[in-house]
């Protein structure tokens, strides 16, 4: 089976870490377990079949503190879809499943190596997102 799309570039398109002063590092620290990753995908049509495709991870504490921390990071991905690429479904397939697929453990050490030099060290991702999961869930 040939590939419905060519990656031309991928690349961290913004990069951002908050932490307004120490006591809220240090608040923070204490409670980083709190905080929760979310995951946005958008794109956008370039010319010549081309697409980026923009994957945001975002790992913020949804509880109303005074005290928190920012943690985003958008990764960009280029694409070139193939010439038989034509339906709706399969176009939205690549976009929301098949290129965060593929480009995610990249995404994933970028999105680490953020935390650990923002100071936390002991943050991981335990679970590996599954995009063809998050896909399916979103149809049914």
């Amino acid at each position: 089976m040939t590939e419905k799309f060519k990656i031309l570039a991928k690349f961290i398109k913004d990069a951002s870490s908050e932490t307004s002063d120490i006591e809220t590092y240090l608040f923070v620290k204490e409670n980083i377990s709190k905080y929760q990753l979310n995951i946005d995908i958008n794109s956008k049509a370039l010319k010549n079949k081309l697409i980026e495709i923009n994957t945001t991870l975002k790992f913020e504490d949804k509880e109303p503190n005074e005290k928190k921390s920012y943690y985003e990071i958008v990764y960009t991905t280029v694409i070139q879809l193939n010439e038989d690429i034509k339906e709706k479904k399969d176009l939205e397939k690549i976009i929301l499943c098949d290129v965060p697929s593929k480009i995610y453990p990249d995404l994933e050490k970028a999105f680490l190596n953020l935390m650990h030099n923002s100071g936390h060290p002991e943050v991981k991702l335990d679970k590996k997102i599954d995009f063809v999961k998050l896909y399916n869930d979103r149809l049914n």
